[in-house]
């Protein structure tokens, strides 16, 4: 039977066992361990097919992270719909306490400013970084300086870089 397993595989191309689809519509297939016809073992393997083929609008983020889990091989089994969907409703919820923790804080830090209890801060305008070669002084410009008025418009030229 395995030769006859194999010559299908040289015919048709590997066998791949759909696993499942997330909800970005990616198809997840698992090919398993198989031999060649000279008896090498090539591994299993898990790939994904991308609902959106086109390298360049990949985002991170359009694989869940279980399935990138299941994928990269730090899960033996892959994710259920319902393991899905009890993910998702608590990044939900961890979503709203966050937001509701930052109102909390903001409101709590206008509080404080009227109070007195703290100093607002400071809008500072920073020029340069203190390791760069012409911190702390002014700065050079391209644009041409005359001392006189014999300045003629369109005789200066940008110098060559």
């Amino acid at each position: 039977m395995s030769r006859f397993a194999s010559l299908l595989r040289r015919t048709f191309g590997a066998v791949r066992e759909h696993v499942g689809t997330d909800h970005f519509g990616n198809k997840y297939y698992y090919i398993p361990e198989q031999k060649t016809w000279t008896g090498r073992v090539v591994r299993a393997r898990r790939l994904v097919e991308a609902s959106n083929p086109s390298e360049f609008e990949y985002m991170e983020g359009h694989i869940p992270s279980e399935w990138d889990a299941w994928i990269r091989g730090r899960r033996k089994d892959p994710p259920t719909i319902e393991e899905l969907l009890k993910n998702e409703r608590y990044r939900e919820q961890i979503k709203i306490k966050a937001k509701e923790a930052e109102e909390k804080d903001m409101a709590l830090q206008a509080k404080e400013y009227e109070e007195g209890l703290v100093a607002r801060p400071l809008q500072t305008q920073i020029t340069g970084h203190a390791a760069a070669t012409q911190y702390g002084q002014p700065e050079i410009s391209e644009d041409p300086v005359s001392t006189s008025n014999t300045f003629q418009p369109g005789s200066w030229a940008p110098p060559k870089k």
